[in-house]
């Protein structure tokens, strides 16, 4: 370190890394956290960029002992499945910038490639209308991202209905579909309820709400929404709808890919008119049902 005095050092992985100090196996707790700080400590001291690379477990969290992300600096965690050639960087702690940043990449045979308009991945649809599927336009960092969310509501035989997460969080579901049963006459107690979110991404914030709604009554009724419709939205427990942070660009991003028309909270709705773009505002999940079936007949 000291003959060589590198600007950047890249240790893949901290689990197989060791010290002589430490009797124990490398990977164990001891040799993580006792390895992981002489390499910190050098680095600060020589005024060298440090990227450790990591484990991670089946439930996403970083393997090793969890003082280690209390070390570091910046916490990145590269997302992707096997069977997925796209590849999401998300930045879960960082001392010196945002941590909602998210970073989009295509794997490729030269690696990894930056992808520049994101939203276009995620909106590969059905040649035709298709009940269950609606887009819905969400914030990811400094950017709006448009993301296909389907819902798939079946007859369960089973004496408890199951419902089934992918990309939303589970315990939100089973509130909105209280609300929806509660405020919106629907109701699904019998049915298994599958929610995903289109291009494996994960979607966390609740302006998701509304199209997870209108995905599910779209599909337990077998009646399409418009394809050239988008939607966002945050329901509360009242039913009641809220408006969402950057709903304008939010309603510009969706424009810009053609869509022409917007179910939103009536607190986002522009006071100026967005081009090519019709907005509807809605204050309550009851409008917001009254206005697909509008749509649909």
């Amino acid at each position: 370190w000291d003959e060589v005095k590198p600007s950047i050092i890249v240790i893949d992985s901290i689990q197989v890394m060791s010290s002589n100090a430490v009797e124990s196996a490398p990977g164990s707790v001891s040799q993580v956290r006792e390895t992981a700080a002489a390499l910190i400590q050098k680095a600060k001291q020589s005024n060298t960029v440090l990227f450790i690379v990591g484990h991670v477990t089946k439930e996403g969290n970083l393997a090793g002992p969890r003082v280690l992300e209390h070390m570091i600096d910046t916490f990145l965690m590269l997302e992707g499945e096997s069977d997925n050639r796209y590849r999401t960087l998300r930045s879960l702690k960082n001392r010196f910038g945002a941590v909602n940043e998210l970073g989009i990449f295509a794997m490729t045979e030269k690696g990894l490639k930056d992808v520049a308009n994101p939203s276009a991945i995620f909106l590969n649809r059905a040649a035709q209308a298709t009940a269950g599927s609606v887009v819905m336009v969400v914030w990811e960092g400094t950017r709006p991202l448009l993301v296909e969310a389907q819902a798939l509501v079946d007859q369960s035989s089973n004496s408890s209905p199951r419902r089934v997460v992918v990309g939303f969080e589970q315990n939100r579901l089973v509130m909105l579909l209280a609300v929806l049963h509660r405020h919106g006459g629907l109701q699904v107690a019998d049915q298994d309820v599958f929610i995903n979110a289109v291009g494996g991404i994960r979607v966390d914030e609740t302006s998701s709400d509304l199209a997870v709604v209108l995905a599910v009554i779209s599909s337990f009724r077998n009646k399409p929404l418009p394809q050239n419709l988008i939607c966002f939205g945050e329901i509360g427990l009242s039913g009641e709808i809220r408006p969402v942070p950057n709903g304008q660009e939010r309603l510009r991003e969706a424009a810009k890919h053609g869509f022409a028309m917007a179910i939103v909270p009536q607190g986002n709705v522009s006071k100026q008119a967005i081009p090519d773009i019709q907005i509807k505002g809605v204050t309550s999940l009851t409008d917001a049902i009254a206005l697909i079936d509008d749509l649909a007949s």
